[in-house]
């Protein structure tokens, strides 16, 4: 990888990344992004799944054009390495002799047909982290169970809790744990290093997607063991708040949310609103009121919102110390202005589909922030300079395994 303009706080890891689809790859993204060279290891004869997802640029399919991959993937360098071919295990363990962390998302037990479990790793390099993350972890009577994250946001119970109450299951967008796992998997890379650090010891790192997803729900779970109760889908409301909700506003769909939770901030909803007559109702003036009635409530608050936009909402309620927030689509989150200040999208040139937006870290690093200097790879894009030049083949050696098709 280019060298960056300043040192980064993972300059000088090196990573095999065997991982795929989201969490696997995230995770090393986020270690590029701050310095590793990362080594992302496919295979052109079952490519990459997200390769083939959507959106694709200019909405014409390919194995290079997926902004879906691209997003995941950069700062890293691509090969190709067909693990089925008998020869490529030899070369695969070349990677493992080379890097600090290999990383796996396949369902457990591949790695070790293939001789490349941890077990496997540390005959070849006792000090080797592996890094492993699948839907419900390396052990357990389900652990083979394969499954995508749409599957694992009902198996965690996100999809028992979003919807409204008198409809069946709706789902959070996409694979929502796909989002959350990945900071579990960054902190236990973390801890794995330093840990090698101060004793020269290795480990084996086992994310459960499963388990992370639930780690979100503490709340909700720790009510069903104390008390009994079972959560289910509420829409928009919160047993402790109304006004509770998303209200439309002036425009094309949309909405603003608000948040009530204290009667202080009820009477300053009420003025910001211009003390409106219906406001004045007894039945409004205490929580509980405003809980039992709260059907009308919301279609009052409605009929209100509609004459405003939603950043006109926004700013009425923030200013009197009302929680409110405009909903945004993607077209205002590309356009946010606090984004933009915090620098969380940067555009790169890729190879095949032109400038693109990557997302960057959620976090930053005051004395080591990170940098996306290089788009995601194209398939194999760099066969030639990662099997020569950092493992070593030479280049008859390298077009004898190219033409038998280890490469693929």
């Amino acid at each position: 990888m280019t060298k960056f303009r300043r040192k980064q706080v993972f300059e000088g890891i090196k990573i095999a990344d065997f991982c795929w689809v989201g969490v696997g790859p995230i995770v090393m993204s986020y270690l590029a992004d701050h310095g590793a060279t990362v080594i992302h290891i496919e295979s052109a004869t079952r490519p990459e799944i997200l390769r083939t997802t959507p959106p694709f640029k200019d909405n014409i399919p390919g194995l290079n054009r997926s902004a879906y991959f691209a997003n995941f993937n950069n700062n890293k360098y691509g090969v190709t390495l067909n693990l089925n071919h008998p020869k490529a295990i030899d070369i695969a363990r070349g990677f493992v002799s080379w890097a600090d962390i290999i990383g796996e998302a396949f369902t457990p037990g591949t790695m070790d047909k293939w001789g490349l479990g941890y077990k496997d790793l540390v005959k070849i390099k006792p000090d080797i982290i592996m890094f492993s993350t699948c839907q419900q972890g390396q052990t357990g009577p389900w652990a083979r169970q394969p499954a995508y994250g749409t599957q694992l946001v009902s198996l965690s119970g996100f999809t028992n809790l979003a919807g409204w109450p008198d409809r069946g299951p709706t789902g959070p967008f996409g694979a929502y744990t796909d989002s959350i796992a990945p900071l579990f998997g960054v902190a236990g890379l973390v801890a794995a290093l330093d840990y090698r650090r101060r004793t020269g010891k290795g480990q084996h790192l086992d994310l459960s997607q499963f388990e992370a997803g639930v780690h979100f729900e503490a709340p909700l779970l720790l009510d069903y063991f104390i008390n009994g109760r079972v959560a289910s889908a509420t829409g928009n409301r919160c047993p402790h708040a109304a006004p509770h909700g998303a209200y439309p506003c002036r425009g094309n769909n949309r909405w603003c949310t608000i948040a009530v939770f204290t009667d202080v901030e009820w009477h300053n909803f009420c003025h910001a609103i211009g003390d409106s007559e219906w406001t004045q109702n007894s039945r409004f003036s205490t929580l509980l009121g405003r809980k039992e009635n709260e059907d009308e409530l919301d279609k009052l608050i409605a009929k209100w919102t509609l004459d405003f936009t939603s950043e006109e909402v926004m700013t009425k309620m923030q200013g009197v110390g009302v929680s409110a927030g405009v909903v945004q689509n993607m077209k205002d989150i590309h356009e946010d202005a606090q984004l933009e200040h915090r620098h969380y999208l940067w555009q790169l040139e890729h190879a095949e589909i032109g400038k693109h937006f990557y997302d960057g870290p959620p976090f930053k690093l005051s004395k080591t922030p990170c940098e996306l200097i290089m788009p995601a790879p194209c398939l194999g894009e760099h066969n030639e300079y990662v099997y020569g030049k950092i493992l070593g083949i030479p280049d008859k050696e390298f077009v004898e395994l190219l033409s038998e098709g280890v490469f693929d």
